[in-house]
């Protein structure tokens, strides 16, 4: 059969699952999908935009190593793919608590990209297909397939957007407009139209990135160098820690000054940020060093921090300084900061704006609430960064999968996980700029710990089908170890002896004047199960990983059962589930503004209900009075 060039044609190739985007969305949600056995296509506008990293040049940080922790726990694959391509590695916030360790690993850009699509185009039943998508087809509210913009439809009979930035994107420093997508790619440029009249409610977005400079350039002695950990902590619970002991490359931290607010200030008028060129909302937590200058002028001066973006190249990223001003101020702000006085750029800095949606139109499971089969994850649902994106895209590409089983979604709570919060906080509270993942948005934060991300997701990650027997039975037998060294450790007793006393005086603690047990001491802040070593004769040959669980179980015993009784209440109020056909204006009492806010998201528990901005109090006590009535 003959065609004439742009016309419609159907690809004979039947498909399960779409998944329209290849970053790290994209790429969680085709392996998930895939991995479950279900017939899957990831389309991108290019190859070699696959699992990219168009921004800063590193995984994980306070809070979103937490994410990366998780996505591994319930087998997804972001933390075995940082673990073999990362050049530097460091917990965050060591001099704090636990339930705030953050593991940050700098990337090597191009390595990580080129493992993430070695094992995308190694994964049974997942293809790929650069090709831009222009269409969703529907019928009678469900999906069909995807339509390209060569005119090729591709029947399937579920579908994951990931656009990350690319809709309709435009990149922008100075004058400098160009509609193209991060890096100068291919942007996405007709898909924004077919979701509109699928009418689907969208943002416009914006994010930047700084200069990157040529290494050669630098002079590091006028910074102060920031190695990596001596002993290095793998992302992944699969990954064999000694593996990952390497040479690690160093960071420079360096710093902005008056001088260069000063260049900043001049030439305002010259920021599309502040001109009223970008139309786009941007980050709160990651603003431009013009926002920073703007925003805190008692501040004199920034960090900024010098890192390389992979050791096959002389690029580095100048994190902290990403900036939409015009060329010949860049040059200007950044050689006015100590080391970099001679900086040549290779890439400029830019602002990138982009279509997104209001993630208050999806469900918990990140399925559109009015179309059934379309699912939603990343950038796209308004959040920011690379973990928070693999995050979501994991949970849809797993949802999209049980849907097509024919199982309930999953829906992972606030009790459960920083994806539960990422999650909720996306479809149920309103935001206008895009949405970063934190510690302080966690209410159960001692809980949800990065170390213990395996015992809290992997079970679940089991049950879904991403994680397989024996990484299963390694957790139990993982469990019963802690377990039954938390229940030794609280029945060993120590007397008042000469070596006890000494050990205690060389750690600074308090003498013992009566016999008290190994897991007393190890309450102590300034002790640790490891410092005992010495005094616990009958201790038992541990891992690592078992160490550190059951140090901090002990340590902070009382801490995480009051949180626990907390999670109690919470669960109370998750598992009054609302009916999805209640009609609240048949609810006099409610406020006008409250019966908007739950017509529209229609919450899926009272618990979800009252964390609905414009829904106070009294409106959740009459909503449970309704209910029993």
């Amino acid at each position: 059969m003959k065609y004439s060039a742009g016309s419609v044609w159907e690809n004979k190739d039947k498909y399960d699952i779409a998944v329209v985007g290849a970053g790290h969305a994209g790429c969680e949600a085709a392996l998930a999908a895939a991995r479950l056995g279900f017939k899957t296509i990831m389309f991108t506008v290019s190859v070699d935009s696959i699992a990219m990293m168009p921004c800063n040049p590193n995984i994980g940080g306070t809070s979103k190593g937490h994410l990366v922790r998780e996505i591994d726990a319930l087998g997804g694959e972001m933390g075995k793919v940082i673990d073999r391509t990362f050049i530097q590695s460091k917990m965050l916030n060591r001099s704090k608590g636990p339930a705030v360790h953050s593991l940050r690993a700098q990337a090597d850009k191009s390595d990580y990209n080129r493992a993430m699509r070695q094992v995308l185009e190694g994964q049974e039943n997942l293809d790929i297909r650069q090709m831009e998508i222009t269409d969703i087809l529907t019928e009678d509210g469900h999906v069909t397939g995807v339509q390209a913009y060569s005119g090729a439809i591709y029947r399937c009979r579920a579908i994951v957007l990931c656009t990350g930035t690319y809709l309709k994107a435009r990149c922008i420093y100075g004058d400098v407009s160009t509609y193209t997508g991060p890096n100068g790619l291919q942007s996405a440029n007709h898909l924004t139209d077919s979701l509109k009249a699928l009418g689907i409610r969208m943002y416009r977005f914006k994010t930047g990135t700084p200069a990157r400079i040529d290494r050669n350039s630098i002079d590091f002695t006028k910074m102060e160098e920031q190695k990596g950990d001596e002993r290095v902590v793998p992302f992944s619970f699969t990954t064999d820690p000694e593996k990952v002991q390497i040479d690690q490359v160093s960071c420079w931290l360096t710093y902005t000054n008056e001088k260069t607010h000063e260049i900043i200030r001049a030439n305002l008028d010259r920021s599309p940020l502040f001109s009223g060129a970008i139309e786009g909302t941007g980050p709160r937590y990651c603003p431009s060093i013009e926002d920073k200058v703007v925003k805190f002028p008692d501040k004199d001066r920034h960090q900024v921090f010098i890192e390389p973006e992979g050791i096959h190249t002389n690029e580095m990223y100048v994190g902290g300084m990403s900036s939409s001003l015009p060329e010949d101020v860049q040059y200007a702000m950044y050689r006015s900061v100590p080391g970099l006085e001679h900086a040549k750029i290779v890439r400029n800095a830019y602002a990138i704006e982009y279509d997104c949606i209001d993630a208050r139109q999806l469900k918990s499971t990140l399925e559109f609430k009015n179309i059934e089969g379309l699912f939603s994850g990343g950038q796209f649902n308004g959040s920011s960064g690379y973990e928070e994106a693999a995050a979501q895209g994991l949970l849809a590409g797993i949802n999209a999968a049980r849907k097509l089983q024919g199982k309930e979604g999953i829906v992972i709570d606030r009790s459960q996980g920083y994806i539960g919060v990422l999650i909720d906080d996306l479809v149920t509270k309103e935001s206008h700029e895009p949405y970063r993942m934190m510690t302080s948005r966690a209410e159960y934060r001692l809980l949800l710990r990065q170390d213990n991300a395996d015992i809290r997701l992997t079970p679940l990650g089991h049950e879904i089908g991403l994680i397989d027997d024996e990484r299963y039975k390694r957790l139990l037998k993982k469990e019963k170890m802690i377990e039954e060294e938390i229940n030794r450790v609280s029945h060993v007793n120590v007397g008042t002896s000469d070596k006890v006393q000494k050990l205690l005086e060389s750690c600074g603690s308090t003498p013992l004047n009566s016999g008290t047990t190994l897991a007393e001491l190890i309450r102590r802040p300034e002790l640790s199960y490891e410092k005992l070593a010495e005094i616990d004769e009958k201790r038992p040959e541990l891992p690592l990983d078992v160490i550190e669980q059951v140090d901090i179980n002990i340590k902070y015993d009382g801490y995480i059962k009051r949180q626990m009784r907390q999670v109690e209440q919470f669960k109370k109020m998750e598992s009054r589930k609302i009916p999805n056909n209640i009609d609240y204006d048949k609810i006099e009492s409610l406020r006008i503004e409250a019966r908007q806010k739950l017509k529209e998201i229609r919450p899926l528990s009272i618990g979800q209900a009252s964390r609905i901005s414009g829904v106070s109090p009294a409106d959740v006590s009459v909503l449970l009075v309704y209910l029993k009535q």
